[in-house]
């Protein structure tokens, strides 16, 4: 014959004397749910009528020109100002592998010399050294390199000035910055 351990047994009871309390009486409970059921008899209202969207086209070409002075000025079509002649970067040329990264990510790290021609050295952003001579390409704007000294290595970038014409900037990249 087994026995029951007295900590299990407890347990058994406590809960056996829980349960018979629910099972109580509760006649006055359903009397409550059947009254509130029958005071509140709810109705939804139909959803409102809303009217179909009406589409706004925007012609901003008959509006004033917000920025003009005159407020009398009105759009004109757009215009693309184009420079036939004077400055302009070579499109069409391959882009060497220091122009994927804008300048000033760019940092010289040192110069090297051999057989009376002068490299510059360049960290790109993701660690590479890259060794450049005069005339190479380096900037996300057209910059050639034009002069390596041991100090600096200057570049002279072609950028658009904002009326659709080219100007040039001069850049440089000093060792040790950055």
């Amino acid at each position: 014959m087994r026995f029951i351990k007295p900590g299990k047994l407890c347990v058994g009871t406590t809960l056996v004397v829980l349960l018979s309390g629910c099972a109580g009486d509760q006649r006055d409970l359903e009397q409550f749910v059947q009254e509130t059921k029958q005071k509140h008899s709810g109705s939804v209202e139909p959803l409102p009528q809303f009217e179909p969207y009406q589409n706004f086209e925007y012609e901003p070409t008959a509006l004033r020109d917000p920025f003009a002075s005159n407020p009398g000025v009105v759009n004109q079509p757009a215009t693309v100002a184009t420079n036939t002649g004077g400055l302009q970067p070579d499109q069409n040329r391959r882009r060497e592998p220091l122009e994927f990264f804008p300048l000033d990510t760019l940092s010289m790290v040192g110069v090297l010399e051999q057989n009376a021609v002068t490299w510059g050295l360049i960290q790109a952003p993701d660690t590479t050294i890259h060794r450049v001579l005069e005339g190479n390409y380096a900037g996300e704007n057209f910059g050639q390199i034009t002069r390596i000294t041991e100090e600096r290595i200057n570049i002279l970038e072609i950028v658009p000035d904002g009326l659709g014409s080219w100007v040039e900037r001069e850049a440089s990249l000093v060792l040790g910055e950055q």
